[in-house]
């Protein structure tokens, strides 16, 4: 009998801190005692910071795909993931061997892989039938919040991606300890989280000429968002305990982990997480003033 799977995929467009995510949350999930395998579904990544005990470039690599067919990186990318699609049973034979871990999936950052195209919608529920328990998080740089059109298409982004991969969704936004970085906020950050009247994202913006000449755009994405009225934003700093804990109990109730993943050592998994906040992360202080965020 097989056992049930949990574990999330990290979604992001490049430079959202995916790969730097994926390394910070083994460490924490290590220190608390999941057992935890990392995946790594990026055919171009190959500059990660971790060591992925599956990886997809085993069975195909962006370079060999561009070089054989003549594809440029979008084209490659699509035909990388219909042959993953295709080919999947490789990936699954090997995700047998880690039955009962809890398994990350780090995902390629080309965004119309998961607004669009359905080679990853695909695998996900192919392994859903598999009984696996899985919770999409995705990641969007926080720095989006000092720019009015771009936070209005982060939100059309994430609202796409949500309904396209059809899956327990937590929108996120990384590297909150920068945020102020590229000036002031507008507003407090619980107007970005909550994703409260956009339309005050427009008469702020009054005097930007990109604002302006695309007004009625921003405003009709505006209505499709509020209309949904699905998206909101947790907030991440993987220099921060608190926060992977905060983030981790949101995902563990998404996936279902919190109600059926629980191990006999461990039968009060909140009580555990919050003993995390004392895992070390592997980050000392020198590091956390000067941490570089991976894709």
């Amino acid at each position: 009998m097989n056992l049930t799977t949990f574990g999330q995929v990290v979604l992001g467009p490049p430079g959202s801190g995916k790969s730097t995510y994926c390394a910070a949350i083994k460490n924490f999930l290590t220190g608390i005692g999941r057992k935890v395998v990392i995946v790594n579904l990026d055919p171009a990544n190959d500059n990660m910071p971790f060591v992925p005990d599956i990886c997809i470039t085993s069975l195909v690599t962006l370079s060999d795909v561009m070089n054989l067919l003549k594809l440029g990186p979008n084209g490659g990318l699509v035909y990388c993931m219909e042959f993953l699609e295709k080919n999947f049973d490789v990936i699954e034979k090997k995700l047998k061997e880690f039955q009962g871990c809890y398994i990350i999936f780090d995902c390629p950052g080309q965004v119309e892989l998961f607004t669009h195209q359905n080679s990853i919608k695909n695998i996900f529920q192919r392994l859903q039938k598999l009984d696996f328990r899985l919770a999409a998080v995705h990641l969007v740089d926080s720095h989006y919040c000092n720019d009015s059109a771009k936070f209005i298409s982060v939100l059309m982004t994430s609202l796409s991606t949500m309904l396209q991969i059809e899956l327990p969704h937590i929108n996120v936004l990384s590297k909150i300890d920068l945020v102020e970085k590229y000036g002031k906020l507008a507003f407090s950050m619980d107007y970005f989280t909550d994703v409260m009247d956009l339309n005050y994202l427009l008469d702020i913006e009054n005097d930007d000429v990109f604002v302006k000449k695309f007004r009625k755009l921003n405003e009709a994405m505006i209505s499709i968002i509020q209309d949904y009225s699905l998206v909101s934003f947790s907030v991440l700093n993987v220099q921060s305990k608190e926060s992977m804990l905060n983030l981790m109990k949101i995902i563990d109730k998404a996936n279902g982990y919190f109600y059926g993943g629980l191990s006999e050592e461990s039968d009060d998994v909140m009580k555990m997480m919050s003993q995390a906040v004392g895992v070390d992360l592997n980050f000392n202080e020198n590091q956390n003033k000067n941490v570089m965020y991976e894709e």
